[in-house]
């Protein structure tokens, strides 16, 4: 399952190459695959790659976000060129009740480009998942930039609006047994126990 981001958080065509992210079966979770420019705008994060950072949506980043939209259960995936990563589980728009979560992650940057391989665990995701939306950001200051794989119609801008990742209803459906296939059950969660 591939995807490209083409257009800004408001429904502007992207000036670049689009970031692709490509969803797969993985051993014991989903494989989510990045290719994406390299702006190198932030700079790098000062934290250990391979590690989560607090606050890494404040630099370069590519982000998948997976709901189950009856209940406004999330699962939010940042992940870095340079290697640091950032997972939240939000139970309702905004509300993170865990973060910070371990996660196979690596990054390498060639020049102007960069790939990223991780492997999601099944228990990150909430039950249900019937909706997905995915986003990327670089740029500094007043440069900075904004992309959404749905993003915001023209038609529904307001004067003032920035652009917020968590507008739940913007993001589509997607569905985990087209990846995985029909006969396929999403694994218990202990993570969501107390968050049903």
């Amino acid at each position: 399952m591939k995807y490209q981001i083409k257009h800004t958080w408001d429904s502007l065509p992207v000036n670049h190459d689009p970031v692709k992210i490509g969803f797969s079966s993985g051993e014991g979770g989903l494989r989510m695959e990045v290719s994406a420019p390299f702006f190198n705008d932030p700079p790098a994060p000062p934290g250990p790659p391979g590690q989560p950072f607090p606050g890494l949506w404040d630099y370069e980043v590519v982000e998948s976000f997976f709901l189950n939209s009856s209940n406004e259960k999330y699962l939010e995936v940042e992940v870095c060129p340079h290697g640091q990563h950032l997972l939240l589980l939000l139970s309702g728009k905004h509300n993170a009740f865990q973060q910070a979560l371990p996660l196979t992650f690596s990054a390498t940057i060639k020049e102007n480009k960069w790939t990223g391989e991780a492997l999601l665990p099944w228990r990150y995701f909430p039950p249900g998942v019937d909706k997905m939306n995915s986003y990327a950001i670089h740029g500094s200051g007043d440069s900075r930039i904004y992309e959404a794989l749905y993003p915001v119609p023209r038609a529904d801008l307001v004067e003032g609006q920035g652009p917020d990742f968590h507008r739940l209803e913007y993001f589509q459906p997607f569905s985990l047994q087209s990846i995985m296939g029909d006969g396929w059950v999403q694994p218990e969660s202990d993570l969501w126990q107390g968050h049903r």
